[in-house]
């Protein structure tokens, strides 16, 4: 299950990415005086008492308008509330109650979500027009200032306490499998080839898969679960297709929920730099991941070519896993659930310190830490403190000395002594008072 979902909504003009920007700490959205700035989506991680959670500021919705682009601004808001966990309606305090109001609060009184109503710009927190918005019948209007930073903390503990509880979170008994892609690599398509049966829309057309879709299925008396996303266009092509913008950060969810991930390219094209960049998300993200090169009936070159593309366009991943296949006809598929079984198991592993430590003394002996201005960097010792991805933490005399290549190097070699093929390694440098 993603992250809780908080959309912030209401007319123009009223504040909604200046309290956006708040909340994130940083400025995101644009803030200006000329209403209709926000006409798009924009959505950031957040965090409030320990949790996470994705704000989306809207554009300001207004009736009656000659704006040509309010059809397309109310379409990226009925978005955003479709998904959201809460809803936060951000109204303008020195204004007062307007008909746009009413309009917005009719608009959500339909739907079936929590609902807080916010008041904005009673700055030094003059209430004489407080309660009358209570004839937005949404309940208790709670009163804020963004330019002043009041009344926000307030806010955002109401907004969290309609999170469901953690441990209320349903939590998936077996692996969970993302496939992501460019649009039309054939996601659906291999889907439905590893089920058997039809359960997610194929079509020619991009980008069918608006939403992540989570297929429980067995296979060889395990339990997994599918996860199938939009695809992935370059940035630009996102903000062309406005209504894809939600679908992009319901895919990255899915990404940062996953355990392993499935990374599909289509055989039939180039190699193109958004290929590159998904697979580089999965990668920063500490996802273990298969790339999966689709459509081989469609082949464009030979198997030891196309590998030899891919080592160069994934340099900064050399550890990745391939399987070439066809979801038309069905080849290849049998190997990819054998690969997700190794590339888990691979991210799973644990080094015993002893062992860890005895790989550590061999590759300083072959090769010594740097020296910078006569200093000289000295590793004393080594843990693995966690799994997926597998994490060591290398206590130093001055981690600073301690150079990317370097850190390559002993990657390397952690490497060729212990199978982590598939899944990214995370290595730490503290000095020794860290510990």
């Amino acid at each position: 299950m993603g992250k809780p979902i908080v959309a912030v909504v209401g007319r123009a003009n009223v504040g909604k990415s200046t309290f956006f920007n708040k909340i994130c700490g940083k400025r995101i959205s644009i803030v200006d005086d000329v209403a209709g700035v926000t006409r798009d989506r924009i959505y950031a991680d957040a965090e409030w008492c320990g949790r996470d959670f994705t704000i989306v500021d809207t554009g300001g919705v207004e009736f009656k308008t000659d704006d040509v682009f309010q059809d397309e601004i109310k379409e990226q808001v009925d978005l955003a509330l479709e998904n959201a966990t809460v809803i936060i309606f951000l109204v303008d305090g020195k204004a007062g109650v307007t008909l746009n109001d009413m309009q917005v609060a009719k608009m959500l009184r339909k739907r079936n979500i929590p609902i807080i109503l916010v008041v904005n710009k009673l700055d030094n927190f003059d209430l004489t027009n407080l309660y009358d918005f209570y004839s937005l019948g949404l309940g208790e209007p709670m009163p804020i200032s963004c330019t002043q930073s009041r009344g926000i903390g307030d806010v955002l503990d109401k907004v969290v306490s309609y999170f469901p509880e953690k441990n209320d979170i349903e939590e998936l008994n077996g692996i969970k499998i993302t496939l992501v892609g460019r649009p039309n690599v054939g996601k659906s398509s291999i889907i439905n080839r590893l089920l058997g049966k039809k359960r997610v829309v194929v079509s020619d057309v991009e980008g069918t898969t608006r939403d992540a879709v989570t297929i429980p299925f067995r296979c060889n008396k395990k339990d997994y679960y599918l996860v199938d996303t939009a695809g992935l266009r370059r940035q630009r092509g996102v903000e062309k297709e406005s209504v894809e913008g939600y679908s992009v950060l319901r895919s990255m969810s899915a990404i940062e929920n996953s355990d392993v991930v499935l990374v599909v390219f289509d055989a039939s094209k180039e190699i193109s730099e958004q290929d590159v960049r998904i697979a580089g998300f999965v990668h920063e993200e500490g996802k273990p991941s298969v790339i999966i090169v689709n459509k081989w009936d469609l082949k464009t070159m030979d198997k030891n070519k196309y590998a030899e593309n891919l080592k160069n366009k994934l340099s900064f991943m050399s550890y990745f896993k391939v399987c070439f296949v066809s979801a038309l006809t069905g080849k290849g598929l049998g190997e990819i659930m054998e690969q997700v079984d190794i590339v888990y198991e691979n991210t799973s592993r644990r080094i015993t310190t002893g062992v860890l430590n005895d790989i550590l003394q061999d590759a300083i002996l072959n090769f010594e830490p740097p020296a910078k201005n006569g200093q000289k960097a000295k590793i004393m010792f080594a843990t693995q403190p966690s799994t997926n991805p597998p994490k060591f933490v290398f206590f130093c005399r001055d981690p600073k000395l301690i150079n990317f290549s370097y850190q390559r190097y002993l990657e390397n070699r952690l490497r060729e002594k212990v199978d982590f093929s598939g899944t990214p390694v995370q290595l730490v440098f503290k000095g020794k008072e860290e510990e």
